[in-house]
């Protein structure tokens, strides 16, 4: 749905984009992270042929933004950081604007907004005017006048920005609900808000990109080593010390880990982590080891790193650059 190659831009001797590659499939959910200055609301100018690449190349829904930025417009719905309503317009009004610029169908555009409406959860507000509506109320406003046209793909700009926790969570489930249906880029500065609602992570720094990958494959590539988290329960529904012990030293044993750490032990249950040597997947021999021993197995899954850390030890390096396997091309402008 959104293909980037090499794409630059520069102004004078500073270069705020450098030759930055990457693909979005159709439906996906991307959050687009980096410092301030980093070069994200450039690159999603450049994308919304709000100005025009130095170099290199970007295609929307299969149009190029340099040769159709028309058709790319057609095509994509904005939502900048502080959305573009009329505050003396009335909600249903201004979307009903927004909708024929757009070019909506007249035969349709009474039941398209309708439609819009009552995805955004602001059809209680219809004939109140936008600047009399709380903040919560206006960002909706503001997905709605970005969806009214049913894009294929949404740009949207710290859209949480401001909100209070409960609009948060529901501006995040909102967003979320959109998945499938639209191509999402979510630009924010919250990094749990990324964890809950993304499915794929870019992270940009000093004009490159650095990352762009799902979580747990980031964690994974940083982090050089499995970690796993284990919960075992007893054969006998009972606790002893010694009985944790010999779980610890059972673990300890399996082929490619390198250290095992006790959590907490109640219940007859106990809870350990465990670390890989770099290259070794442990999971499967963690799980027949516990079971040919006669214990049952609660819990086995991957522990990675925090989007906190990935993203500290990403921008914090000026050299290394981590990304999906990709096209020739592309990989090379991301080393």
């Amino acid at each position: 749905m959104i293909k980037v190659e090499g794409l630059t831009k520069r102004y004078a001797r500073n270069v705020a984009v450098d030759h930055i590659s990457f693909e979005v499939e159709k439906g996906q959910i991307v959050g687009f992270l980096g410092p301030n200055g980093a070069g994200k609301t450039t690159t999603m100018r450049m994308l919304t042929c709000f100005m025009p690449p130095t170099e290199g190349s970007a295609q929307v829904a299969g149009f190029d933004v340099r040769e159709n930025p028309m058709e790319v417009k057609r095509r994509i719905g904005y939502l900048p950081e502080t959305p573009p309503v009329y505050p003396e317009m009335e909600v249903i009004e201004y979307l009903e604007f927004v909708g024929r610029i757009k070019g909506v169908p007249k035969a349709n555009l009474r039941s398209r907004i309708d439609e819009v409406m009552q995805k955004t959860a602001i059809t209680d507000v219809r004939t109140k005017e936008i600047g009399k509506l709380s903040k919560g109320y206006r960002q909706r406003v503001g997905l709605a006048q970005a969806i009214v046209h049913n894009p294929d793909v949404l740009i949207l700009d710290e859209p949480t920005s401001g909100l209070d926790p409960h609009q948060i969570i529901e501006t995040r489930d909102l967003i979320k609900g959109l998945a499938g249906d639209h191509t999402i880029i979510l630009s924010t500065h919250i990094l749990p808000e990324v964890e809950a609602t993304c499915q794929r992570v870019m992270i940009i720094n000093r004009g490159k990109l650095v990352a762009t990958d799902t979580m747990e494959n980031l964690s994974s590539r940083l982090h050089g080593a499995e970690t796993v988290a284990v919960e075992v329960l007893s054969r006998d529904g009972t606790l002893s010390p010694e009985w944790v012990r010999s779980v610890h030293e059972k673990l300890e044993k399996v082929a490619g880990v390198s250290r095992v750490i006790a959590k907490d032990a109640k219940d007859a249950r106990a809870r350990f982590t465990v670390e890989s040597q770099k290259g070794s997947h442990v999971r499967p021999e963690l799980a027949r080891a516990v079971i040919e021993a006669g214990w049952q197995l609660n819990e086995l899954h991957g522990m990675g790193l925090s989007l906190e850390e990935i993203f500290l030890e990403l921008t914090a390096s000026k050299d290394e650059a981590i990304s999906e396997p990709a096209p020739q091309a592309a990989a090379e402008e991301a080393k």
